[in-house]
Formats: C-alpha cells, structure tokens, sequence
C-alpha cells in the first residue's frame, strides 16, 4: 500500500470537521505520513499525532498547539445546558484520542489541554504528539 503525505500548516478549526479527517485517516487501508510545517494548532495538533505510528514528523521551527475545545452559545437557557454538554462529550473524545496515540495517560492529557499549550517539535516529540523532528528528506537523508 501507497502511503499519503498529509503536510499540515494550520491554526486549528471546527472540531467535527476535524474529527471528519481524522476518522478517514483511521477508515483507509493506506498509512499517513503527518508532517507539520509552519503550526499544527487545535484540531491541527490532533490530526498530526494521529499519522501513522512512526510517520509522525515536524520540521526543527514547527509550532504545535494543544488545548481544550472552546465555543460560545447564546439562547434560550436549556439550549445553552445542551451545548454545554456537547462540548463536554467533544472534550472527552478529544481527550481519548490523544491518549490513543500520545500513550500518554488520560490525566496527563486533560492537564495538558486545560490551557493554550504552545511546544517546540523538540517538546511535542517528548511528549509524544510526533515520533521525529526532521530537517531533511528521507531520500536526501542517506
């Protein structure tokens, strides 16, 4: 099987668009290959880590970014309570899906993305988002 490039440069963005890509990353029989140019933030920073194991890469000036889901509601109270939920339930999943990937623990993500956590790819290899930092092509590397 062809292995797909997916080169990510992006600030983030809706949560189910996102988790739309990352379900077809996971549903297709070819390995992705993630490599984050420029930032992978929010929703960036999840499909980056979820390439396939050992296919994860960032440039040396990468910027990667993770933190919880944010929205804002207006309304009707029971409509807000109702949202409010649903983002609870995104947090959750969001959540599972690092650790899947990370190997980390669930409590060790949830604190890690209580806050905008900004990390050099050096940091994002530590702490698992990627597998390498590389600063050549694996043809130009031998």
């Amino acid at each position: 099987k062809k292995e797909i490039s997916f080169y990510i440069n992006s600030p983030g963005g809706v949560v189910t668009s996102g988790l739309s890509i990352y379900d077809t990353m996971q549903f297709i029989r070819c390995p992705v290959t993630t490599l984050c140019v420029g930032q992978a933030a929010s929703m960036g920073s999840l499909l980056l880590t979820a390439g396939a194991k050992d296919m994860r890469f960032a440039l040396p000036n990468a910027r990667i970014m993770v933190h919880q889901p944010s929205g804002g509601f207006q309304g009707q109270v029971t409509d807000i309570l109702i949202h409010a939920r649903e983002v609870e339930s995104l947090k959750r999943r969001l959540n599972e899906i690092y650790v899947k990937h990370t190997g980390r623990s669930y409590e060790d993500i949830e604190g890690a993305l209580e806050r905008d956590n900004f990390m050099t790819a050096d940091q994002a290899k530590e702490f698992g988002l990627i597998d390498k930092v590389i600063d050549k092509r694996a043809d130009e590397a031998a």
